[in-house]
């Protein structure tokens, strides 16, 4: 059996790139939540600090993160992440299942 994955980015946008950031991150939204190993992915925005995002996302095991990963709308992201925010990521195992 297989262990869920949760993964937790911390997104805070460039000087002058918040609308940018926020336009990426909500095109995540639909074509992960589609992916078969999804079980949940979410975007969260700061509500004192309105240019940091958060993703809060669920996958189904190791194998599913790194089907995300493989897909397009992952390696877009990816090309256009550095140039819009700094991004801290955090990869988590459940303490217990």
């Amino acid at each position: 059996m297989t262990n869920p994955v949760k993964i937790v980015a911390v997104l805070t946008a460039r000087p002058g790139a918040a609308d940018q950031l926020r336009t990426l991150l909500e095109g995540m939204l639909a074509p992960s939540r589609a992916e078969a190993g999804n079980l949940r992915y979410d975007l969260w925005q700061d509500q004192s600090e309105p240019t940091r995002f958060v993703l809060d996302e669920l996958y189904t095991g190791s194998d599913a993160v790194a089907a995300h990963r493989a897909t397009p709308h992952f390696q877009a992201y990816l090309a256009a992440i550095g140039d819009l925010a700094e991004r801290t990521a955090f990869v988590l195992d459940p303490v217990s299942a």
